[in-house]
């Protein structure tokens, strides 16, 4: 395992691993040690664990023993199709098989939405509940219709899946920020790179859409107030993907939860913001 040192930061080729579940193969950055804190990404194509988190993982393994997976259906993890979704389980599993009985997750976007899940249905497996940009009920606004349909982000996004090329990618990178020195023409092809490679991850998901997605079975009111972790929401007020609401409608709901609203923030604040949410991170995590 890397550990970052003053003179060394963890590198993606550093902390790749593989994880053999009992229901899926999952890749996973892996690095740090101390309490685990498990990143969890959103659901765009070419979407990967270090796409998502590559300005927050150094930072966190300083403190803490940091996992960001490959969900099932991305990245380098099996292929999942869209019948078989079923990520807060699949979250259990890689708990279970690298021996770890507690963890903080971190959830964006999709990632929130499995962490929310996670956290309601095995509570004692949670220590930490953090998301952004995550979403809530189907009805706050629609994420995928009815009412409106999706929102202007998700429709690039969806675009993505059907023409995953880097001039798609620039499109998409620039909708999930808010700032444009954060949409680099670098992390456009990475995500163009990783999606291209898995044609199967595109096809799965896009065939899932008209049953909900990747989220196949979103939890509902009674299991968020249900939630006994301590949890930080956080949301960019500028997020065109996923309007803040979800957050205060999360946050209306979760008895110990408190939220973190980012002014000229998009969908990603662990990138436009990655200093400040990596110290938000790292004290809720080791304070509370």
């Amino acid at each position: 395992m890397s550990t970052p040192t003053a003179t060394h930061a963890p590198t993606e080729a550093d902390t790749i691993r593989f994880a053999q579940t009992k229901s899926w193969r999952l890749r996973y950055n892996e690095a740090g040690s101390g309490h685990p804190v498990l990143l969890l990404h959103g659901s765009g194509p070419g979407a990967t664990g270090w796409s998502n988190y590559h300005l927050n993982i150094p930072a966190l393994a300083e403190r803490f023993r940091v996992i960001a997976w490959d969900a099932p259906g991305w990245g380098q993890s099996d292929a999942a199709p869209s019948a078989e979704y079923d990520h807060p389980a699949a979250v259990i599993e890689l708990l279970d098989e690298l021996g770890i009985e507690k963890a903080a997750l971190v959830g964006n976007s999709m990632g929130g939405m499995v962490a929310v899940a996670v956290a309601a249905r095995y509570p004692d497996r949670v220590s930490h509940l953090i998301t952004m940009g995550s979403g809530s009920f189907p009805d706050v606004p629609p994420l995928f219709g009815p009412g409106d349909g999706p929102s202007e982000g998700l429709k690039i996004l969806i675009e993505g899946y059907r023409n995953p090329t880097p001039a798609t990618m620039m499109r998409l990178v620039q909708i999930m920020t808010f700032a444009p020195e954060f949409a680099t023409e670098e992390l456009a092809a990475m995500r163009a790179e990783a999606a291209s490679a898995r044609p199967d991850h595109l096809e799965n998901f896009l065939e899932g859409l008209p049953t909900g997605g990747a989220v196949s079975r979103p939890v509902d009111p009674a299991e968020v107030r249900g939630i006994t972790a301590p949890t930080m929401l956080v949301h960019g007020r500028d997020d065109r993907v996923v309007h803040h609401e979800h957050s205060l409608r999360l946050l209306s709901m979760i008895p110990d939860a408190r939220l973190v609203l980012f002014n000229r923030c998009g969908h990603w604040a662990q990138i436009e913001h990655a200093a400040e949410f990596n110290r938000l991170v790292s004290s809720f995590v080791a304070e509370s």
